[in-house]
């Protein structure tokens, strides 16, 4: 799903997004501001309050370069390579103090959004090479509220702190969770697979995955005749999608149910892919 036309690169960004983008920086640095102290491990991480808050301010810049049409290799859109990349740029960027990261954070927010406007008018804009392949501006800003979300909810979990996901903003991440899909699918797990599945948000968005003996085909509306189809609520799907949550228990929750020729299917959908 990557940019066909320049005019998929022009114009300001979706509604809503831009708002969503300050707000959840704004509320990554309020996060970091109340933070006593920055040693605090991150759950499930290997990272600190103070190393996954510098993650973030590094990843803001990278991406305000980006958007201002810089070239920023960054791994090879692997999980490994990125793992790497981001381990090496911690050892260089030694900050971890809240509150210079907190304003970083949201400083670098901001710049993104200042060149994502100037390239609004931009006719000669290229798409934009990123660490998980070319996008264009709106589905690179996609790509920033998505990837802020992810760690500011590992922030507040470390913080005890309630985290700011929710409906809107896991809507405003769809276009660059369906553009990547098909970039972090797990070619073993898929291996032999033929299935058709529907994915409806509850409330939200609905869109197709259909899987073909190792091909995989992303759509921006279900299949007319899905084998299976999930329905999950949306913060639940954002969670699960980054490896946040366990389906299962998410399950347990009741917020995903399924139905269709094929439901047990759907505990392994999320085995597919390898959070990005």
């Amino acid at each position: 799903m990557q940019p066909t036309a320049q005019q998929d690169i022009q114009g300001p960004l979706p509604q809503g997004l831009a708002g969503a983008i300050r707000q959840t920086a704004a509320d990554i640095a309020r996060l970091l501001k109340d933070a006593s102290d920055t040693t605090v491990p991150v759950p499930d991480s290997q990272w600190t309050v103070g190393e996954a808050a510098a993650h973030l301010a590094l990843a803001n810049e990278l991406m305000a370069d980006l958007a201002s049409g810089h070239a920023r290799p960054y791994g090879d859109g692997t999980p490994q390579s990125l793992a790497a990349a981001n381990a090496q740029s911690l050892t260089v960027f030694a900050e971890r103090r809240a509150q210079p990261l907190a304003s970083l954070i949201a400083e670098q927010a901001a710049a993104f959004l200042d060149a994502a406007d100037r390239a609004a008018s931009d006719e000669s804009a290229p798409a934009l090479v990123t660490p998980l392949g070319p996008m264009d501006r709106h589905v690179l800003a996609s790509y920033l509220l998505t990837h802020m979300l992810g760690h500011g909810y590992d922030l507040a979990r470390a913080l005890n702190r309630p985290h700011m996901i929710d409906r809107d903003r896991v809507g405003l991440c769809m276009p660059f969770m369906l553009s990547v899909m098909p970039r972090v699918v797990d070619t073993a797990a898929i291996a032999g697979l033929t299935v058709r599945y529907a994915i409806r948000l509850r409330g939200g968005t609905a869109f197709g995955v259909s899987l073909d003996d190792g091909a995989v085909h992303v759509t921006p509306a279900p299949p007319r005749r899905p084998d299976c189809t999930i329905l999950i609520e949306p913060v639940a799907f954002l969670l699960i999608a980054l490896g946040r949550r366990n389906p299962w228990r998410a399950i347990g929750r009741g917020q995903v149910v399924a139905w269709g020729r094929k439901p047990w299917l759907a505990p392994r959908f999320p085995t597919l892919f390898t959070a990005p």
